[in-house]
């Protein structure tokens, strides 16, 4: 039970900061990568300790890929990272109200830019290279005492990359909380930012595993 408290407290953080940094302090690329970066570096030490941090539904299936998460358990941390992603953007709706803000403002990730098939491949590439970073940073062989921070790097160079062209999801959690409550063509796309960074993370676990030895 800890574990799943751990992963759901994480993952609300990652989308509570995250989604503030977009809306409330009204964030320019920079601003929201550093926003997502710190609140999953955070999240990372407060919690990495108890389950792992995870917080992202790609990284728990990259992880029983890789033999370090049983299936069991990854699909219940799935699970709890969904919930606190809802829990999250409840709360971001609460504030998005008291401040008058439009309720179709969540957000939420999109593609208007791209077509469907330039944004599953920039989510699945960026989520492949942030999962690389992640496999081979907490591999037996990585440094384990920095891997929250090469993580949150990781995701801020990532976000700065491409958060202008698809919104820089890199994890379905973070899509389907603000997605539930936006509506609109952020559900209609929803699809997208599940399957792109699963395949993405499934990529990236077996690269991992065969090319650079990091499963357990």
């Amino acid at each position: 039970m800890q574990k799943l408290v751990a992963e759901f407290m994480g993952t609300f953080l990652l989308v509570f900061l995250g989604s503030g940094a977009v809306l409330f302090a009204k964030g320019d690329a920079l601003t929201i990568a550093i926003g997502f970066g710190l609140a999953i570096t955070v999240s990372a030490y407060a919690f990495g300790g108890i389950s792992g941090g995870h917080f992202n539904p790609a990284v728990t299936t990259a992880m029983m890929i890789n033999g370090r998460t049983p299936v069991g358990e990854g699909f219940a941390y799935m699970v709890s990272q969904i919930i606190g992603a809802i829990a999250a953007s409840a709360a971001v709706r609460v504030v998005v109200g008291a401040l008058k803000l439009p309720v179709d403002q969540m957000a939420q990730t999109d593609f208007p830019k791209l077509s469907v098939g330039a944004a599953f491949f920039v989510e699945a590439l960026a989520t492949f290279l942030f999962l690389m970073v992640i496999l081979a940073v907490t591999a037996k062989a990585g440094n384990g005492d920095f891997a929250g921070l090469a993580i949150g790097v990781a995701l801020m160079l990532l976000i700065i990359f491409s958060v202008n062209l698809t919104g820089a999801s890199l994890n379905p959690a973070r899509s389907i909380g603000p997605a539930i409550f936006a509506g609109g063509s952020a559900l209609k796309h929803l699809w997208l930012y599940i399957a792109a960074p699963e395949v993405g993370a499934i990529i990236a676990a077996f690269a991992g595993r065969f090319l650079l030895g990091t499963e357990d």
